[in-house]
């Protein structure tokens, strides 16, 4: 495949893959853990009651948001490194940006804690997008590590 193609595909392929990740445990969080007092039925009105309820909730109802937001990124970053053509780590920490910018943007639209906020920031993005550079370093084995055995085949 051209490298830009596959570049352009391990930005696009990332921020989806990261952004579903992100989503469904959003979405589980809300099922476990519902927040008490919010209505989700009614999407008319439903970020202002939410933005209201932030100051009051418990540290429990942070951790579903909190997961989502790093392990999207950290998925995300995964993706977009394993489908680069090359400069794996950058497209990794590119994610990780564009995940940190949303993050920036979702604590600004919803202002809550902030001993959740500052966490989040410093936690969920880069760190993550760091690490999911990392697991999808290709390895090339040396072959004189393998046992003679498999050297021979």
């Amino acid at each position: 495949m051209n490298p830009i193609l596959r570049n352009i595909a391990a930005i696009v392929l990332g921020w989806l893959g990261g952004s579903s990740v992100n989503l469904g445990l959003i979405e589980l969080g809300n099922k476990l853990m519902p927040v008490p007092g919010l209505d989700y039925a009614d999407q008319e009105n439903f970020m202002d009651a939410f933005a209201a309820l932030i100051p009051s909730l418990e540290p429990k109802f942070f951790l579903f948001p909190f997961l989502a937001h790093a392990l999207g990124t950290l998925v995300g970053a995964f993706i977009a490194a394993k489908i680069a053509a090359s400069a794996q780590m950058k497209f990794a920490l590119g994610i990780g940006a564009l995940f940190f910018i949303g993050g920036v943007a979702i604590n600004y639209m919803l202002p809550g804690q902030m001993w959740f906020s500052i966490v989040d920031i410093l936690f969920a993005y880069f760190p993550m997008a760091w690490l999911g550079g990392k697991l999808a370093e290709r390895k090339v084995e040396d072959p004189t590590d393998l046992p003679l055995d498999h050297r021979l085949s």
